[in-house]
C-alpha cells in the first residue's frame, strides 16, 4: 500500500478510510495468479532447480559416454529437454533430460553411423511421439496394474543405488565418511529447518570442506570436460533417402516408445506423490516436441528422469513448472559460466544425494506386506523388478510386468466360468455362467457329455458373455462334435454384442470344425 505518512493528518485520515473500504480482489483473479509468484513457493522452486541441475551434470556426462558421444551432447540435451518440457509438458515439476534408457537405445546407431544419424533419429523419434500422443497412447496407462507400479518403483530405486557403486569402488577412504556425512545432513537437516533443501546444503558443505581442507577426492571434473559455449542450431548431415530412413526408423521408434513409457510412468508416480492429476496426452506430445527441439540443437534426446524428479519433488518439495525450467537454465549456466566451480564438487556429495533418493523411492511397505499379498501380485512385482535389473531398462521391465499380469489375470478368470448340466427327458440343458474368451473357452469344450447326452442339447448363454472369436470357434466345435453323433444342438440366450459377434463369426472360422 502507498505510504500516507507525509500527508496532512486530516487528509491522511480520509484517504485511509477510503482505502479500508476498497474490496479485496475477486477470488477468481487471486486464483489466476501463478502459484510460483508466492515468495515462499518461488524460493522452494529456485533452490530445487539448483539442486537438480547440480545432480544432472555428472549423470548427463555419464549417459553421453554410455551413448558414445561427447559430454556436450548429453549436457545440451538435458538443457533443451528441461526447458522445453517446462512449457510443453503435462506434469508440473517433472524433470526431463538425457537418460540412460535413451542412451542404451541409440548407442548402436552412434557406433555404426555416427552423431549425424543420432540427431536425425532423435528428431524422427520426437515426431513419432507426437503421432502416438494424438493416437491416444496415454490412455494405455490405465492398463498398468499397481503391482507393476510397485515393481517399477522398487527397480528404479535399486538401479539408482547400484549406479552409485562405481563411485564407491577404488576411491580414497575419505569418500566414505564424506558420503556418510552427506546422508547425515540430508536426513537430519529437515528435523531442524526446511527453509533450504537439505541436498543443496549437503553439496555446499561437502564442497566447501573439500576445497578448504585441500583433499584430493574424485570430483565432477573427473567425469568429463564441461562445455564452454552455448548450444546452437544444427541440421543432421544425412542424405534424405529411403536407406537413411530404414537405418534411423528402428532407433527412432525405440526412442519414442522407451521415452513415452518412462515419462508416463514417472508422471503417474508424481501424481501419486503429490495427490494431483496431470495431462498424460499433453505430456506425450510435449516429450515429442522436446526431443525435436533437442535434436535440432545437437542433443542425444531424452525423457523423464525419475531420479532427478524424485530429488525435485520428494527431496526438495517442488511442485510447479518453474523448478523444471530453472533446472535447465541453471544447468547451462553452471557448465558454461561456472564450469570451474562446478568441476570441484566432490562426487561423494552427489552420491549421498542419489543414495538418499534411492532410499526414499523404494516402496518399503511392499516388503513388509509381501507375505500377505496374493501370489499373482507378488509374481508380477518381482518379475518387473528382475527384468528391469537384468536389462537395465525400465520400459522393458514394465512391458514384461504388464504381460505377466495379463497372463495371470487371464488364467485366473478362465477358471471362473461355470457350466451346469440338467437332463429332462430327451433334452440336456447346459447353463453357462461367466466371461468366455480365448482362455476360458478352451476349457468350455471339455465340459460337455458328448457321448451320454440325449438327442437334443440346449446351451444357454444368458449368463455368459462372448468376448472374442476364439469363443465362437469353440462353440462351433462343440456343435459340430454333437452333430457328428447325430444330436441336435441349440444355442440360446445370446444378446447384444455377444449375439452380434456370434452371428458374424459362426461358421466362418477355418479350423473350428
Amino acid at each position: 500500500m502507498t505510504d500516507l505518512a507525509p500527508l496532512d493528518p486530516h487528509v491522511r485520515g480520509e484517504l485511509q478510510a477510503e482505502w479500508d473500504h476498497v474490496p479485496p480482489a475477486p477470488p477468481a483473479l487471486r486464483a489466476a495468479r501463478p502459484a510460483w509468484l508466492s515468495p515462499r513457493v518461488a524460493r522452494t522452486e529456485v533452490l530445487a532447480g539448483l539442486v537438480v541441475a547440480l545432480a544432472l551434470i555428472p549423470e548427463a556426462i555419464s549417459f553421453s559416454i554410455l551413448a558414445g558421444v561427447d559430454p556436450r551432447v548429453g549436457l545440451f540435451a538435458s538443457f533443451t529437454m528441461a526447458v522445453v518440457i517446462a512449457f510443453a509438458g503435462g506434469r508440473p515439476a517433472m524433470i526431463s533430460a538425457a537418460t540412460g534408457a535413451i542412451a542404451l537405445v541409440v548407442a548402436p546407431l552412434v557406433a555404426d553411423h555416427g552423431l549425424s544419424y543420432l540427431i536425425a533419429a532423435v528428431i524422427l523419434g520426437g515426431a513419432f511421439q507426437i503421432v502416438l500422443a494424438v493416437a491416444g497412447v496415454a490412455r494405455l496407462m490405465r492398463f498398468v496394474p499397481r503391482s507393476v507400479m510397485v515393481g517399477f518403483v522398487n527397480a528404479l530405486a535399486i538401479l539408482i543405488f547400484s549406479a552409485q557403486v562405481t563411485h564407491l569402488v577404488d576411491v580414497p577412504w575419505l569418500v566414505y565418511p564424506m558420503v556418510a556425512a552427506g546422508l547425515g545432513i540430508i536426513f537430519g537437516l529437515p528435523r531442524l529447518t526446511s527453509a533450504v533443501p537439505a541436498p543443496l546444503v549437503a553439496i555446499v558443505v561437502l564442497t566447501g570442506l573439500t576445497v578448504l581442507a585441500g583433499w584430493e577426492l574424485p570430483d565432477v571434473g573427473d567425469e568429463g570436460a564441461l562445455p564452454d559455449s552455448l548450444p546452437f542450431l544444427v541440421l543432421p548431415d544425412v542424405p534424405l533417402t529411403w536407406e537413411t530412413l530404414t537405418i534411423i526408423a528402428p532407433y527412432a521408434l525405440g526412442v519414442a516408445f522407451v521415452g513415452l513409457m518412462e515419462s508416463l510412468m514417472t508422471a503417474k508416480l508424481v501424481d501419486d506423490i503429490t495427490d494431483t492429476s496431470s495431462d498424460k496426452t499433453r505430456e506425450s506430445w510435449g516429450q515429442g516436441v522436446a526431443n525435436i527441439v533437442t535434436g535440432f540443437f545437437g542433443g542425444m534426446g531424452g525423457c523423464a528422469m525419475i531420479g532427478q524428479t524424485m530429488i525435485n519433488v520428494k527431496a526438495s518439495g517442488a511442485r510447479t513448472r518453474l523448478s523444471t525450467f530453472l533446472a535447465g537454465v541453471f544447468l547451462l549456466v553452471l557448465v558454461v559460466a561456472l564450469g570451474d566451480v562446478v568441476s570441484v564438487i566432490p562426487m561423494a556429495a552427489l552420491v549421498a544425494v542419489m543414495v538418499f533418493v534411492s532410499i526414499a523411492t523404494f516402496d518399503w511397505h511392499s516388503l513388509r506386506t509381501i507375505h500377505r499379498m496374493p501370489r499373482s501380485e507378488t509374481t508380477v512385482m518381482l518379475s518387473t523388478v528382475a527384468v528391469t535389473l537384468v536389462t537395465h531398462n525400465l520400459a522393458i521391465g514394465v512391458g514384461v510386468g504388464v504381460l505377466v499380469a495379463c497372463v495371470l489375470f487371464a488364467r485366473r478368470v478362465a477358471h471362473v466360468v461355470e457350466v451346469e448340466r440338467v437332463v429332462e427327458g430327451d433334452t440336456a440343458r447346459y447353463t453357462v455362467d461367466g466371461a468366455l474368451f480365448f482362455a476360458s473357452s478352451n476349457d468350455l469344450y471339455t465340459q460337455f457329455e458328448y457321448a451320454q447326452d440325449p438327442p437334443r442339447v440346449v446351451i444357454d448363454l444368458s449368463n455368459a458373455h462372448v468376448w472374442d472369436a476364439s469363443t465362437v470357434a469353440a462353440l462351433d466345435a462343440i456343435s459340430h462334435k454333437y452333430e457328428t453323433r447325430g444330436r441336435q444342438v441349440e444355442i440360446v440366450g445370446l444378446e447384444g454384442h455377444s449375439a452380434a459377434r456370434y452371428e458374424r463369426h459362426s461358421g466362418q472360422l477355418a479350423g473350428s470344425h
